[in-house]
């Protein structure tokens, strides 16, 4: 199969991960929140053979980096060579969720804030109103 020159400058121009292979299985398993065990279950390998990989002590058959892909939810292309887009990290989700969730407390304090200070404001008023 050929590739056209756009395609070659497009497969280039794609963003590079420099991990080794078995980083980048080690890095999709955990964000498909697969143990080792599991992955191996359904790739039919034992878990010293996933465990292999991640340590970049064997590699996978190219009929199991295809299925260990499919699996993981990653291109072959970024499993092998690390071109294309990475998986999600759900600990990046996970953080930016609990951040949402602090500042919408923070917001709500604020606006709470902002409603006593009003109160505060009318009762000093009524105050000073009632004095000779």
């Amino acid at each position: 199969m050929r590739l056209s020159t756009d395609t070659v400058l497009a497969m280039i121009r794609q963003p590079r991960d420099n991990d080794t292979l078995g980083g980048r299985i080690w890095r999709a398993r955990d964000a498909s929140n697969l143990s080792s065990k599991d992955l191996a279950d359904r790739l039919g390998v034992r878990p010293d053979t996933i465990a292999a990989w991640e340590r970049d002590r064997s590699e996978p058959r190219t009929s199991r980096l295809i299925m260990l892909a499919g699996i993981l939810g990653v291109s072959p292309a970024w499993l092998i060579a690390g071109v294309g887009e990475a998986p999600k990290d759900d600990l990046s989700n996970d953080a930016a969720g609990a951040l949402r969730d602090q500042l919408a407390q923070v917001k709500k304090l604020h606006d709470q804030t902002g409603k006593a200070i009003l109160a505060l404001e009318a009762e000093i008023n009524r105050v000073l109103q009632e004095m000779p």
